[in-house]
């Protein structure tokens, strides 16, 4: 992402004299649904923080897309922004932030697609196996991140086993952009 500012001394109505173009750069697999695990690095006034997350809803048999998540939290819908809100409890306004990076490894699973003869509970029969392992894998990676000396804003509760081969490839796919990750085992 890049800032140019343009200023403009020409201004009209309630125009600012601050404005300035931004670019976000977006990889085209990140489009796809499926469950993905994903950390967000901001760049806070107080220091590097971060989040960690997946895809793969709780309460329907849905995995979105990790971009799906980029707006939603940082959006202003209360069930699902949990980034903004507590960046905000911490004590930080989102926008005075110098960048948000997402990092996402996925699909770790492909959602579980819904037939017409599908019921939703059998549908959620088959999703929640999946999610739970996802829940596991999250836990895992953000207890990670914390033991490798990172500032993570969320705790992530989940009781749930995770499958050691999984987390060594999540481990690896993370380790390349967080420093002292490579070392935790499982």
């Amino acid at each position: 992402m890049s800032t140019q500012p343009h200023t403009d001394d020409q201004t009209s109505g309630n125009a600012t004299t601050t404005a300035s173009l931004h670019r976000l750069t977006l990889p085209g697999p990140m489009l796809q649904r499926g469950f993905w695990l994903y950390v967000w690095r901001v760049q806070t006034p107080k220091g590097e923080r971060l989040y960690v997350g997946r895809t793969g809803d709780s309460s329907s048999p849905h995995a979105t897309a990790p971009y799906t998540r980029m707006g939603q939290h940082l959006g202003f819908s209360k069930a699902q922004n949990s980034l903004r809100r507590l960046l905000t409890e911490a004590g930080v306004k989102p926008e005075s932030c110098g960048h948000f990076d997402l990092f996402s490894y996925g699909p770790i699973f492909p959602e579980i697609g819904m037939t017409k003869e599908q019921l939703r509970a059998d549908q959620m029969l088959l999703h929640t196996p999946v999610r739970d392992q996802m829940a596991a894998l999250e836990r895992k990676l953000r207890d990670a991140l914390v033991e490798a000396g990172h500032p993570v804003l969320n705790v992530v509760h989940s009781k749930k086993q995770y499958d050691a081969a999984q987390w060594e490839a999540v481990r690896n796919a993370f380790a390349e952009h967080f420093s002292g990750l490579g070392r935790i085992e499982s």
